[in-house]
């Protein structure tokens, strides 16, 4: 790695000045926060600060870091998976959240428990709570081992002591306000990540050699054989029809059928705020993956460009794409781009990991352990339940955290994206039959069929196809053989 630009005393400084105006909004917004602005804002949110806040939370640092490495490889194909997320976010506004606000929901689990019984309720949340923390601690581990490499490692401190550092921060402004706080933090954060994204990209563009800059930004990127993005070959992973449904279905589940994205939506004042909310994040989100793949085109034309070794390294196996960003911005680009990408990527991280806390523990406090009903805990006891689930989440998260680094070998969004295809896939076929079927099967092989899909579409995946190349489509199989086995069941029952 070459001579840092930017010294570990000043990412320090800018790093405590961010955390510093969270934890002021935090307690600004958690001074009178009971239980109802902890779990839905007193629905009183503003529906252009959710939209907003939402960016940084669906985009995390794993679209920061990964996305546009993973340029050099897949091109532009992460375009064809963007498009069905837009596809994705519509559904969402108009098949989902009339359905929760016609439910007036705040777990929006508890729709399964009034479809199918107590037991969906709580598979559905189980699922949830594995697939949300899985996925946070994977894109706060990639920012965590970046600020281990660039600030707390110099200083010889080890990788658990500074994911713990990182954790208890986010503890400090989330503890207390909960949603009323997250929906103001998030847009800020998202400020912060579209203004760093911005900042690099222009430095990055100003770095490269003058006949590659007096083509022009667009053009530059337009006549790139990286930017090519439409796959017509059905037996390819990255096959658009394969990528574009298999997004769909990924934002359907990861955002429609996830607590950690619904509970914002949920604290809107309307059906109709909400839903004008999700249209303009679908709109923005599409816009900034396009920023972020052509930053991926400018990486690469820089690191050719200057002959930098990273880039074979890249191309034969020896280097992964994710740490392109990091070694270009923070050794190349000089101090006010290095401070934009961090501050950009703290952004972008912390605004996932610091609301999954909050929405794990509604998701346990009304699903799994059904708190709200008990009739026998005062106010202060279900409060003290309620911030000892935050706190318990905050060392799983850590825990998980610690798991990835021994275990991770591939790029973080294909990582998360993977882990996707399995977990979220029993929700979507427990809400499609819940929703578009009047079949009632029973309890126990509810559970059991939940339990088995994602065990079936592994076994499908290893299975030696000649030709064949599984992508996000696994993520459907996975909802569709959930739905057939309810089906099944419900007709047994019958019987």
């Amino acid at each position: 790695m070459n001579q840092l630009t930017l010294s570990p005393g000043l990412v320090l400084m800018a790093l405590l000045l961010y955390f510093g105006l969270l934890l002021g909004l935090g307690y600004w917004t958690g001074r009178k926060a009971g239980d109802q602005a902890y779990f839905l804002g007193n629905r009183q949110s503003l529906w252009y600060l959710v939209a907003l806040g939402m960016l940084s939370d669906s985009m995390s640092g794993v679209s920061f870091i990964s996305v546009p490495g993973a340029v050099l490889k897949a091109n532009f194909g992460y375009l064809q998976v963007v498009l069905g997320y837009v596809l994705g976010y519509v559904a969402i506004a108009y098949w989902l959240l009339p359905l929760y606000y016609k439910h007036n929901l705040t777990s929006i689990y508890t729709y399964l428990e009034g479809r199918f019984g107590l037991s969906a309720q709580r598979t559905g949340a189980l699922f949830f709570v594995i697939s949300r923390l899985l996925g946070a601690a994977g894109r706060l581990y990639l920012t965590a081992a970046i600020l281990q490499t660039f600030l707390f490692g110099p200083w010889g401190i080890p990788f658990g002591v500074s994911v713990s550092l990182i954790i208890a921060l986010i503890l400090l402004y989330t503890f207390k306000g909960g949603i009323s706080t997250l929906v103001l933090t998030d847009a800020v954060q998202s400020t912060f990540l579209i203004g760093g994204l911005s900042v690099c990209i222009y430095a990055l563009y100003q770095g490269l050699p003058l006949d590659l800059r007096e083509q022009g930004f667009w053009h530059l990127v337009g006549s790139s054989p990286h930017s090519t993005w439409f796959n017509a070959d059905p037996w390819s992973k990255s096959y658009f029809w394969k990528h574009f449904l298999g997004g769909a279905a990924i934002c359907l589940a990861m955002t429609g059928l996830d607590q950690n994205m619904m509970q914002k939506n949920l604290s809107c004042r309307s059906l109709r705020d909400a839903q004008k909310n999700l249209l303009a994040t679908a709109a923005v989100v599409l816009l900034v993956n396009v920023f972020f793949l052509s930053l991926g085109v400018l990486m690469i034309e820089f690191l050719s460009a200057s002959g930098d070794a990273l880039l074979p390294q890249a191309l034969s196996g020896e280097a992964g794409t994710d740490s392109f960003f990091p070694h270009i911005v923070l050794t190349k680009l000089g101090p006010v781009a290095g401070l934009s990408f961090i501050l950009g990527l703290a952004a972008a991280t912390f605004s996932s990991a610091d609301s999954v806390l909050t929405t794990l523990t509604t998701s346990t406090y009304f699903d799994l352990w059904n708190l709200d009903a008990r009739q026998d805990l005062s106010e202060e006891q279900k409060r003290r339940y309620r911030q000892c689930l935050h706190l318990g989440f905050a060392v799983a998260l850590w825990a998980c955290i610690m798991g990835f680094k021994a275990f991770n070998q591939q790029a973080l969004i294909d990582t998360v994206l993977d882990l996707a295809n399995y977990t979220y896939g029993p929700l979507l076929g427990l809400f499609f039959v819940g929703m578009f079927t009047s079949w009632k099967p029973g309890s126990k092989a509810l559970v059991v069929a939940c339990m088995l899909s994602p065990l079936l579409i592994y076994g499908l995946k290893q299975w030696p196809f000649e030709r064949y190349q599984f992508g996000f489509e696994l993520l459907i199989i996975n909802g569709a053989l959930t739905a057939l086995m309810l089906g099944l069941a419900a007709r047994l029952r019958r019987a």
